[in-house]
């Protein structure tokens, strides 16, 4: 009896154990069957909505970002949510593999948009390398779901080498007597002996997330990833979203056009079909009367999803097309149709312009 009270104490111990610290999945709001992909998109929403900046009235406001951070950190790492599936938070720090790191800025770099104050003034005081400006083509699918897409681009790296070289590395303050109580303090710019570098061309990947909604000509910002300067800090590397041209679709702003042929016999009598959208729902367009060449007609709700609010979609407009038949009718074919539509002949000759 009493080894079986051991042994189920233990197992308390164990189970308690599992649970202990944070819910890493209710902090980002996934499921533990959640894939990376799906990680990474609940981050990036939770982190622009509990970034301190944009609470400065919640006084736990560091916390809860805080804590995401840490739960994007384990839960996007495989070996480290393996560890945190079996025995909780507790196990993962006492591996040493939680690194407290910011993977806000680690993950998404600067993106384009900022938080708090101008974090750029102290850079701007520091030689700065050229931006680098790169077009990325991106397809309408991928605007309208959102997708994980990696870049593979060279740059150039700052290495060390043998040797010494000048530089102005340094900045002092000089003061000059210029007569009785006057004096003037400069700034000059000291050449010392530093160690030498190189340049070297180094393959990098990065990962780039496209949101629904993103419009043509928006821009992603990679702090860092641009071109080197031997004697201050890297420039930017700046991703403009380019849509690639679509086969079905057209957009604009976030409404969607497409056209539609149908066929004689339908534009008369009417017609049920379905439309495969762009992320492979059916879109069912119904009509029980005539459709006339270029009848538009509107979805709305069935658009492109609006980047700021993504529960707010555009209207797909749908435009026909009337196909005839290529083959001649008898005469009788002829008699019965003058007979069904029962039109008397309306020749009206105008110049395309101002109508009838």
């Amino acid at each position: 009896m009493w080894v079986w009270r051991v042994a189920i104490v233990s197992v308390i111990f164990s189970l308690s154990g599992v649970i202990a610290g944070r819910d890493f999945y209710s902090i980002l709001g996934v499921s533990k069957g959640a894939n990376t992909n799906q990680i990474k998109k609940a981050y990036r929403k939770m982190a622009k909505e509990l970034h301190p900046d944009h609470n400065k009235d919640d006084p736990d406001a560091n916390t809860k970002f805080s804590d995401l951070g840490a739960a994007y950190e384990v839960l996007s790492d495989p070996e480290k949510r393996e560890l945190y599936d079996k025995c909780g938070e507790e196990c993962v720090k006492k591996e040493g593999n939680m690194g407290g790191h910011d993977p806000f800025s680690s993950f998404f770099g600067d993106f384009g948009f900022h938080f708090g104050g101008d974090q750029h003034n102290e850079r701007n005081e520091i030689p700065r390398g050229a931006n680098v400006v790169m077009e990325m083509s991106v397809s309408l699918e991928e605007l309208y779901s959102g997708n994980f897409v990696e870049i593979t681009r060279n740059k150039h790296v700052i290495k060390p080498a043998s040797g010494t070289r000048k530089c102005n590395c340094r900045q002092e303050m000089v003061t000059r007597h210029l007569g009785p109580g006057r004096f003037q303090m400069t700034q000059q710019q000291v050449c010392d002996e530093c160690p030498n570098v190189k340049l070297v061309n180094e393959e990098r990947t990065l990962e780039v997330e496209i949101e629904p909604g993103m419009v043509d000509g928006q821009e992603q910002k990679f702090v860092a990833e641009g071109e080197p300067h031997l004697d201050g800090e890297p420039g930017d590397l700046i991703l403009k979203i380019r849509t690639a041209p679509h086969s079905r679709f057209e957009r604009r702003g976030d409404d969607l056009y497409t056209n539609i042929t149908i066929s004689l016999q339908d534009a008369l009598v009417g017609f049920n079909l379905e439309i495969e959208h762009l992320d492979g729902h059916k879109v069912t367009v119904s009509r029980d009367k005539v459709t006339w060449p270029g009848a538009r007609i509107r979805k709305k709700g069935e658009g492109m999803p609006n980047y700021e609010n993504n529960n707010l979609q555009g209207t797909l407009f749908i435009t026909f097309d009337v196909e005839f038949p290529k083959t001649e009718l008898s005469s009788e074919d002829k008699e019965a149709i003058k007979k069904i539509l029962n039109q008397s002949s309306n020749n009206n000759v105008y110049n395309g312009l101002r109508g009838y």
